[in-house]
Parts: C-alpha cells; sequence; structure tokens
C-alpha cells in the first residue's frame, strides 16, 4: 500500500467513526463530519467517502446531508427517496425537502 493510499484508508476510518456516532433522529453536515474528523475543508472527500461504501454496508450514512439541510441527491432519484424514507424513519420531518438544522443538527 503506498502512502497515499494509506492516508486516504486513515481519513476513510475517521469519517466512518464520526458517521457512527451520530444518533437516530439527528443529522450532520459533509462538513462538520470533516471538521469532527480533524478533517476541515474536506467536506468533499466525505461525499466520496460515503459513496464507496460497501453493499450492505451498515453504517448510518443517510443521516448526513449538505449544510443547507437538503439532501444532496437529485430529487427525483431512487438514492433520495431512500435517504428521505430512512430519516422519516428516525422522526426526521421535512418541510420543503429541508431539514430544520436547528431541531435535528447533532452537534457533539
Amino acid at each position: 500500500m503506498t502512502t497515499i493510499e494509506s492516508s486516504t484508508a486513515h481519513k476513510q476510518k475517521l469519517i466512518w467513526q464520526v458517521i457512527q456516532a451520530i444518533p437516530s433522529g439527528k443529522v450532520t453536515t459533509y462538513g462538520e463530519v470533516a471538521r469532527l474528523a480533524g478533517l476541515p475543508g474536506l467536506a468533499r472527500f466525505v461525499g466520496a467517502t460515503l459513496k464507496q461504501l460497501p453493499e450492505g454496508s451498515k453504517l448510518a450514512w443517510h443521516r448526513v446531508i449538505n449544510a443547507q439541510g437538503r439532501i444532496s441527491f437529485p430529487l427525483d432519484s431512487e438514492q433520495y427517496k431512500i435517504q428521505f424514507s430512512l430519516l422519516v424513519d428516525e422522526g426526521i420531518l421535512f418541510t420543503n425537502e429541508k431539514i430544520n438544522l436547528k431541531h435535528y443538527l447533532w452537534c457533539p
């Protein structure tokens, strides 16, 4: 494994640890996950890491949303419907496709 691959794997593990800590019924943003993982400014890397989750992963990826309080997938996509459903199942309410971050944002 090269140093770059090792560094990427380490960053991914830090991100997974943060996401694993998000409680049911709460959300956080890609940027906040990056900050809590000690990787400020790497919100896009968080998104890329989540795209690479293995099939059947138990990580609660659906609790990570964008800074506007919205799901980042296109509104009419299957991924949006899945994430929306998982969040609603946890009691998270949407208003005009948006989550009230003042109420649902996880701040450890």
